[in-house]
């Protein structure tokens, strides 16, 4: 890549144009219609993925909020882009808490290759007895030597099928309180004993999946944290999966209400004038409700310059969930009695697939919706964080947090 005149400026002096020049240069150089994963390299090497992370790891260090130049820049070029795209639970969710977390061994070996999306990344969080509360989860890890054996099983891991790593959280230590007994793993995914089996949704698809262990071998080099603070680790995680999941950083109008306002558009001379107005209204309400989001989440992530958002990123998760419900029911409105036909074609396939569902078609979007409001924690359990962690409200009462887990009736 040719040099241009901000490479000659110290990293903490950069500006706004200082930014774009170096955007315009990996442009240059890999060009419009590159492959996507030489583009995402090129990014991470000028330092361009997330401009608030550290030099030589993706980032110059700079203040987050520059991060808006960066795909302002790339879009205005013509280049379709979501920093997120390709690897949405990796770059969202993984590469913040292996940043924080991992060693520089960690860091060389696979923070580049989840920016890039050369290796998917899952996380197995919850189990069959164990969603919402998952600090009381059942999989154990047993050391042996300078390894873990690992025995249990995971439910609904999004892209397990196509995942190379896992972020895995497991029991280690089952006499302590269950927060305290937790360890959190990078786990190979062609590991032996690492067992996936598809899970069909309502759409017809197998995007969910469950993984059982059966005496799985686990480096204990592959250890995130110390051993016992993985309910530390997994926080980091789902606090960042929340701002992933919470919004949108396209651009104004993009995304799923482009639909519906195209939608608006093509179907809105059908209507009645009465019911046109109405819909009217319910459709601007709704535009201005997914920019006010939009505007929430750019700030969410604008504030995270370390990588770890505060328990704020599950207020865009909570308003996204039900906005997207709200923006697929009025869909289906628009269609009226046509909303009723699902499109040819419904048949239970396995998405093989890492990137989002753009080919989604509307009543698809609907279906889908449906799990917005549970996955990546419950609207009810969005409203006791902002409850209790934001607006200090006291919290739930829980007769087993001090108790060890071994105690715990099952």
């Amino acid at each position: 890549m040719a040099p241009d005149p901000c490479y000659e400026v110290g990293m903490s002096t950069l500006t706004e144009a200082n930014v774009e020049a170096r955007t315009q240069a990996v442009l240059e150089a890999v060009g419009s219609e590159g492959a996507d994963v030489d583009f995402r390299s090129a990014l991470w090497d000028a330092g361009l993925a997330f401009v608030q992370y550290p030099q030589g790891k993706g980032g110059l260090g700079l203040a987050p909020g520059l991060q808006s130049v960066v795909e302002r820049t790339i879009r205005a070029a013509g280049r379709s882009f979501h920093p997120l795209g390709v690897n949405v639970i990796g770059i969202g969710m993984g590469l913040p808490t292996v940043l924080t977390y991992g060693s520089d061994d960690h860091h060389a070996k696979h923070l580049k290759r989840i920016f890039t999306g050369e290796d998917i990344w899952c996380q197995m969080f919850s189990e069959p007895t164990h969603g919402s509360d998952v600090a009381g989860l059942m999989s154990r890890a047993v050391r042996d030597g300078d390894e873990w054996i690992v025995n249990g099983q995971k439910v609904w891991t999004s892209g397990a099928h196509v995942s190379r790593y896992g972020m895995l959280l497991v029991r280690t230590d089952p006499d302590v309180p269950k927060h305290k007994g937790l360890s959190y793993f990078i786990l190979d995914m062609e590991s032996p004993g690492v067992e996936i089996r598809p899970l069909y949704q309502i759409t017809g698809d197998a995007e969910f999946n469950e993984v059982f262990f059966t005496d799985v071998r686990i480096p204990h080099e592959n250890l995130l944290g110390a051993v016992g603070e993985g309910w530390r680790v997994a926080t980091t995680t789902l606090m960042n999966e929340r701002v992933a999941l919470g919004g949108s950083t396209l651009p104004r109008g993009a995304g799923n209400i482009a639909f519906l306002v195209d939608l608006w558009e093509k179907r809105r001379t059908d209507l009645a004038p009465a019911a046109a107005a109405l819909m009217r209204d319910r459709v601007t309400r709704l535009w201005v409700e997914a920019e006010v989001g939009r505007l929430t989440t750019m700030r969410a992530r604008a504030a995270a310059a370390s990588g770890n958002p505060g328990p704020e990123g599950s207020t865009g998760k909570l308003a996204s969930a039900e906005l997207n419900q709200r923006i697929w029911n009025t869909g289906m409105d628009l269609m009226g009695a046509d909303a009723t036909m699902h499109e040819p074609g419904y048949s239970l396939v396995r998405e093989e697939g890492s990137g989002g569902r753009a080919d989604y078609t509307l009543s698809k979007q609907f279906l889908r919706s449906q799990a917005n409001t549970i996955e990546g924690g419950t609207s009810d359990i969005m409203r006791n964080i902002l409850g209790e962690r934001v607006l200090g409200l006291p919290g739930d009462v829980r007769v087993d947090k001090n108790v060890p887990w071994r105690e715990i009736p099952s």
